[in-house]
C-alpha cells in the first residue's frame, strides 16, 4: 500500500506540491485529478523517488521513500504517458527484458514473464520486431509490459492514456483494471473526469498544490449535489481561488 504524510516539493521560489497526505489500499485505484501544473507528476515523481521531497514523506508497503528508494524502487512499476521512452533499435522483447534486468530478474524468470505478458497484451505478431516501426498502440503495449514485468505490487501511470488513439487508450485502460484485479495498489493521474469515473474507486482532487477535495465519486456527488464531477471539480477550483 501507499502511505503519504504532508509531502511537500519546492521548487526554487515555486511551491509544487503543498503538504498533501492520502493513502491507497492494495487493489484500490485512487484518481489523483487536476489541471496541468496542478502537481500530479511531481507527486509520482517523488513517489518514484525520481525527486526528494522537500518535506513530508511517503512510505511504499513500509519503505520510506527518502530512506529506502532502492527498495522503494523494486515495489512500483511507473507508465507515464507522452513519449514512451522505447529504444528503437531494439525489439520489442529486448525492450522489456533491458527494464528487467534492471529489476534485478534472472534471465529465467525474465523470459517467463515476458511470455504471459506478450499473451496478455497480444503482441505475438511483432514482440520480435524492432519498435522504431511500431505504431503508438503496439509501443505503448511495450510501455505497458515494461512497466510490469518484474510484477510491482504498486502501479504509478501518470496520464497514460494522453495523446492516445481510443484502442490504444483502451488497452491503458484494461490493464489498469488488471492491475486492480492482481490486487496493486494504484495512483492514476489524470486531467480527464470521465477517464476517471470510470476507473477509479476514490479521487484525489489537487489545485496548486493543495488537496482541495477527496472521496468516491458517489460521495462527492452527494456532498456537492452535482451528477457531474466535471462540474464539482471546478466549483471547488473556483472556491479555492476565491471565486
Amino acid at each position: 500500500m501507499i502511505e503519504i504524510k504532508e509531502l511537500s516539493k519546492s521548487f526554487k521560489k515555486t511551491l509544487a506540491v503543498d503538504g498533501i497526505s492520502f493513502s491507497v489500499a492494495k487493489g484500490e485505484i485512487v484518481g489523483l485529478v487536476g489541471e496541468n501544473g496542478a502537481g500530479k507528476t511531481t507527486t509520482l515523481r517523488m513517489l518514484a523517488t525520481m525527486l526528494k521531497p522537500s518535506s513530508g514523506t511517503a512510505a511504499v508497503n513500509g519503505y520510506d521513500i527518502q530512506r529506502q528508494p532502492s527498495q522503494v524502487r523494486g515495489e512500483i512499476g511507473i507508465l507515464f504517458g507522452g513519449e514512451v521512452g522505447l529504444y528503437d533499435r531494439l525489439t520489442g522483447r529486448e525492450n522489456i527484458s533491458y527494464f528487467a534486468e534492471l529489476n534485478g530478474m534472472t534471465k529465467a524468470e525474465t523470459a517467463s514473464s515476458i511470455n504471459e505478458l506478450v499473451n496478455l497484451l497480444d503482441m505475438q505478431e511483432y514482440i520480435d520486431r524492432r519498435v522504431g516501426k511500431f505504431s503508438r498502440g503496439m509501443k505503448q503495449k511495450v510501455a505497458v509490459a515494461r512497466s510490469i514485468v518484474h510484477n510491482p505490487s504498486v502501479m504509478l501511470f501518470d496520464e497514460p492514456t494522453a495523446g492516445l488513439d481510443v484502442s490504444a487508450a483502451r488497452i491503458v485502460q484494461d490493464f489498469i483494471l488488471h492491475c486492480k484485479e492482481e490486487k496493486k495498489a494504484i495512483i492514476f493521474s489524470s486531467h480527464s473526469m470521465s477517464e476517471v469515473e470510470k476507473l477509479c474507486d476514490r479521487i484525489v482532487m489537487i489545485h496548486k498544490g493543495k488537496i482541495v477535495e477527496q472521496g468516491t465519486v458517489a460521495e462527492l456527488k452527494a456532498k456537492y449535489r452535482n451528477d457531474n464531477l466535471e462540474d464539482v471539480f471546478v466549483q471547488l477550483v473556483g472556491e479555492s481561488n476565491g471565486n
